[in-house]
């Protein structure tokens, strides 16, 4: 196997590979109108595609194309070598589409209408591999119904392989006859011939020039028709064009090329059809941008004020998160003298009231201690309900009806912009999008608390080092040591040896205030420090538990639409890329004639929300 064959057999590979991807992208199902529509289209396309895969070995259908006047039909009897169609120069003598077939062609393989074709049979040998219809004009001003000629050449094409576009120079300027191209060139391979030749000048410079911008041009070719069927009624081969264009039909159109001529014709279907499906998705896309856009904005200004909430409701708990990472930090401190310190000055309350017991003298005394523990405990437990609480009050994100129905609002409207089903906007009711928003409240609440214990723990263990249990125990130490050497010096040594007298109250009123000077200003610059550090990470913790419960959104279903659309946009312009690498190659590896890509596609990025 050559080489050539190789790349044709690849190129062919392809070819079905984008015709399958063509086919799932247009069997999903999307909630996005213009991507239906989209898919609607190319379910069409592919109808097409498919009755060419099923003729795929059938004889090529050769259609003539071209203006009122331009010898049609007297091409068509040269090409053949015989009188098979009716010729005239000045008026529309073609109004019944004219097929010629080989006598051995099975025209039901074709799938032509032929109850409105006048079928003629010849044995010219161009006919045994291929079908020529000669075909009404496009522009003969008749009646605009179905019997009329433009209705009957339109009903006609989808069926032709291959458009032999005849001109001339009068008329290869004509508005309607190239509008009508453009309609008729999609999924054809395309022939260029100036005919008239013995009597009009070579405009196939000016022709080729006037179609570059929208059609490949390998070739134009300048034919004499009634010139050219003369010498073949003489026995003698065609000169000039004629002769070339024969050979350039024989062989470009031979059964052995059959299968590339369809395939190409497939590729120019499916890229016209993408591109035409990319241009309706791409117009309506700015709206459905607009829409994912606000539902950043919507989910932005919940996650700022639940944010808000969380600080503030957690703040105000504070004390109660304070005396707690106290209490951890002196559990994993251990006994030493700094943290019975900090046991102290944790239990203080509790310590003071114990003392008013020794005070009482009567049992209704007693009584009023009791009862003021009580209160003193019952109000603890208060405070540890009113954290909870904070944390309720923390987890529902400002979700008030108010909020919710603005949201609501301003969703509906983009979603009605952006085409897609209003019912995607917001749940069926205001209750179902509550008790959507309640999901993320407990899923909200469990995780602040559990986080909460988490901090704490984490700055417990953080301010339990070796360094700053050292640095506190050695200030608080350093002073007590050096009361204790001072007391020690004066009753062993001064009193002693040197007769002094021992140290007053003087001295230890002094010390003793000094003392718990120092250890309060110690006291204060520990719980300092703990305090910042606990602000600092409720901050952080507010910020940290906002972005992960608002990862949800109020609008799944909406959310969910609005991914898929981005993907299948994504999906289309990656496979209308590909169509046109294909269209490339074939047009390149191809000397017959084809339309141009409509302009190039480029790979839109994902627009999801972040």
């Amino acid at each position: 196997m050559t080489q050539s064959e190789l790349d044709r057999l690849e190129m062919l590979a392809e070819v079905d590979e984008l015709t399958t991807g063509v086919a799932r992208w247009a069997d999903c199902e999307s909630a996005w109108e213009p991507a239906h529509r989209a898919a609607a289209l190319l379910k069409r396309v592919l109808g097409r595609v498919e009755s060419l895969r099923v003729r795929l070995e059938a004889p090529l259908v050769v259609a003539t194309f071209g203006g009122t006047g331009t010898g049609k039909s007297s091409l068509v009897n040269a090409l053949v070598g015989d009188d098979v169609a009716v010729s005239g120069r000045q008026r529309p003598t073609t109004r019944q589409p004219v097929l010629i077939a080989h006598p051995q062609t099975d025209l039901e393989l074709l799938g032509l209408p032929q109850d409105m074709c006048e079928v003629v049979r010849n044995d010219s040998d161009l006919l045994r591999d291929t079908v020529i219809i000669d075909c009404p004009d496009p522009d003969t001003t008749d009646n605009n119904d179905a019997s009329s000629n433009l209705e009957r050449l339109r009903k006609i094409l989808p069926y032709c392989d291959v458009l032999m576009y005849a001109s001339t120079q009068q008329k290869y300027r004509s508005a309607r006859v190239v509008d009508e191209l453009a309609e008729a060139a999609t999924g054809c391979r395309l022939v260029f011939v100036q005919t008239h030749a013995d009597r009009d000048e070579d405009i196939r410079e000016d022709w080729r020039e006037h179609l570059s911008g929208k059609y490949e041009v390998p070739d134009v070719f300048f034919v004499d028709s009634l010139k050219a069927l003369e010498e073949q009624r003489q026995g003698q081969r065609p000169t000039g064009d004629m002769g070339r264009l024969l050979d350039f039909l024989s062989r470009q159109l031979s059964s052995s090329e059959r299968v590339s001529v369809r395939r190409a014709n497939v590729v120019d279907l499916l890229n016209a059809g993408l591109e035409r499906c990319v241009g309706l998705v791409d117009e309506h896309w700015p709206k459905l941008h607009d829409l994912q856009q606000a539902l950043v904005e919507q989910r932005e200004s919940l996650r700022r004020k639940m944010a808000a909430n969380l600080k503030r409701e957690l703040m105000v708990s504070r004390n109660l998160w304070e005396r707690r990472l106290l209490t951890a930090v002196t559990a994993t401190w251990g006994f030493s003298p700094f943290s019975s310190v900090l046991r102290l000055y944790n239990g203080l309350g509790a310590l003071l009231a114990s003392f008013t017991l020794f005070r009482a003298r009567s049992s209704a005394q007693m009584a009023l201690l009791g009862a003021v523990q009580g209160y003193r405990w019952l109000e603890g437990r208060n405070e540890e309900k009113t954290a909870e609480s904070s944390l309720e009050r923390a987890s529902a994100l400002g979700l008030d009806d108010a909020l919710l129905r603005e949201s609501q609002l301003i969703i509906t409207g983009h979603v009605k912009a952006a085409d897609l089903h209003p019912a995607l906007a917001v749940p069926k009711n205001l209750r179902e999008m509550r008790g959507q928003a309640a999901a993320v409240e407990r899923d909200f609440l469990g995780d602040a608390a559990g986080r909460v214990d988490g901090v704490i723990n984490e700055l417990a263990v953080r301010n339990s080092g070796w360094f700053v249990r050292g640095l506190y125990e050695l200030l608080f130490l350093s002073y007590v040591i050096y009361v204790l050497f001072r007391i020690g010096k004066n009753f062993f040594y001064e009193s002693f040896l040197e007769q002094e007298a021992i140290l007053s109250t003087d001295f230890y009123i002094p010390a003793t205030v000094f003392l718990v000077l120092w250890t309060g200003l110690l006291v204060t610059a520990f719980t300092h420090r703990l305090r910042k550090g606990l602000s600092r990470r409720i901050e952080e913790l507010s910020q940290e538990l906002v972005n992960r419960q608002m990862d949800q959104t109020l609008f799944p279903d909406l959310q969910q639409a609005c991914d898929a659309a981005n993907q299948d946009r994504l999906r289309l312009h990656q496979l209308t890329q590909r169509s046109m690498q294909l269209r490339h190659s074939v047009a390149t590896s191809s000397a017959l004639g084809g339309v141009k890509p409509v302009r190039p596609v480029e790979s839109p990025a994902v627009t999801a929300p972040q």
